[in-house]
This record gives structure tokens, sequence and C-alpha cells, in this order.
């Protein structure tokens, strides 16, 4: 299952464009999917690091965020953060995309695993709770 164009328009709405984009967002084997393209030449990396650029963690989880809310065409926050752990180093200007994968489980809070990999790297992973 691929997102439609109407959830689309929702990531217009919450994402930073500019610096990273969700290129896709499919449904496999019960977990979400989702290509997404780090732009290496945005001004967040002249400071995160000159010369070296790494992702921000805090991208990294805001990207999770950002596919879940657009798969699921609603505005979520991070209520909890069980276990987070940045692996590898994401350098965009060497390795722009990452695959994210999302399993989750909704009831009345929605409990999710994630994690974001890359040219044979895993960069991130974690549990967390969005409501």
């Amino acid at each position: 299952m691929i997102v439609s164009s109407k959830n689309f328009k929702y990531i217009v709405k919450i994402m930073p464009q500019e610096l990273y984009q969700i290129k896709n967002i499919v449904l496999v084997d019960g977990q979400l999917v989702s290509e997404v393209w780090v732009n290496a030449g945005h001004s967040v990396f002249e400071g995160h690091f000159p010369g070296s650029p790494v992702t921000p963690g805090v991208m990294q989880l805001q990207m999770v965020r950002d596919i879940l809310s657009a798969y699921l065409a609603k505005p979520l926050r991070l209520k909890s953060l069980r276990t987070c752990k940045f692996l590898e180093v994401m350098n965009p200007a060497s390795s722009p995309a990452m695959t994210i994968t999302i399993r989750y489980k909704e009831e009345h809070e929605i409990e999710v695993t994630a994690s974001g990999k890359g040219n044979d790297a895993i960069f991130f992973k974690m549990q967390a709770t969005y409501a």
C-alpha cells in the first residue's frame, strides 16, 4: 500500500522539506517502510559539523514521527522514548538516503519500534510512545 496523495499533502504541512524529504511510505508485511533523503547542502550542516556533516539524532527521530503522522494523517507528539540508540553516523554528503522501518500498534496510544538504515549501516534504533 502506498500513501495516498491526500496524506502527502499532510506531509508538506508538517515537515521541513528543505532539510529532508520523505520520498515514499509503503506498508510491507505489517510495517511501514519509507525512503528519506537528507539535503546535505542545508544550513544546519554548517554547524553540525563544518566540513563533515552529521545528521542530527533529533532530526532522525523527527523523521519517524513525520512518517507515522503522514501515514495516519494526524498530528502526533512524542510521549515517551523508552530506548534510542544511534549506532552509526549518518553523513548526508556521502549517504543522503535512509530507509526507515516502523512497526506500530495503535490502541489508546501508539507504540512504535523503528530503525533507520542505509549503505549497509544501521543509523538508529528506537522504541517510543506517541499520542
